[in-house]
């Protein structure tokens, strides 16, 4: 038979909504016991728009509150009728849904004290993969990786694509390297994004 369980020094001292009171007292007239339940003030018939303020009471009155509480105290027939509707509270207005998701528009760029260039330099990396040509030619998903493969700026044109391939395919040829083939791999990757850009309408 297992061992019976030591007996606690406070028994059932937890209960939901509880906060140790801290010297705090029941509100409630004439009791000296802890207050450590928040009830309200008053319903929430009382006229206004949110929660409202509370007091602190001990377990027996916050029992006893509870037992009596009526959530349409003070409201009129037409208040509760409204309040019991399946929709009611649906047609509160809302916040329009904007480019900014419906929150609250962030502050402009000049409103920061940005010296050393953190936020610019970050968003600008950040829009980096967005950006389009100075000339206006179309650059597709495919020939933006390419760039990056060949480590080549946004704006080059043809001369300087065929210029960076062949720097890139000495480096990495094994003829190049005394016959060492352990850039094979950079160097298909870097075949493959020339082809990609020599059809591509940007370096047309």
């Amino acid at each position: 038979m297992a061992a019976s369980q030591p007996k606690k020094d406070r028994p059932n001292v937890r209960f939901h909504g509880r906060v140790e009171s801290n010297g705090r007292l029941c509100a409630e007239p004439g009791c000296d016991a802890p207050g450590e339940f928040r009830a309200p003030l008053a319903g929430p018939g009382n006229g206004s728009d949110g929660p409202g303020g509370y007091r602190w009471l001990c377990l027996d009155h916050v029992r006893a509150f509870n037992a009596g509480y009526n959530f349409f105290a003070g409201m009129t027939p037409d208040e509760i009728h409204a309040a019991q509707r399946p929709f009611a509270g649906w047609e509160s207005e809302t916040r329009a849904f904007t480019a900014t998701g419906g929150a609250d528009r962030p502050p402009r760029w000049g409103d920061f004290s940005d010296p050393l260039d953190a936020i610019g330099a970050r968003f600008r990396d950040r829009m980096r993969p967005l950006a389009e040509r100075k000339d206006g030619k179309p650059l597709s998903g495919k020939d933006r990786e390419a760039l990056r493969t060949l480590e080549l700026d946004l704006d080059a044109d043809r001369m300087a694509l065929r210029r960076r391939y062949s720097e890139l395919v000495r480096r990495y040829h094994p003829d190049r390297n005394g016959g060492d083939r352990t850039h094979e791999a950079a160097l298909q990757r870097t075949i493959e994004a020339y082809q990609q850009l020599k059809s591509s309408p940007a370096f047309a």
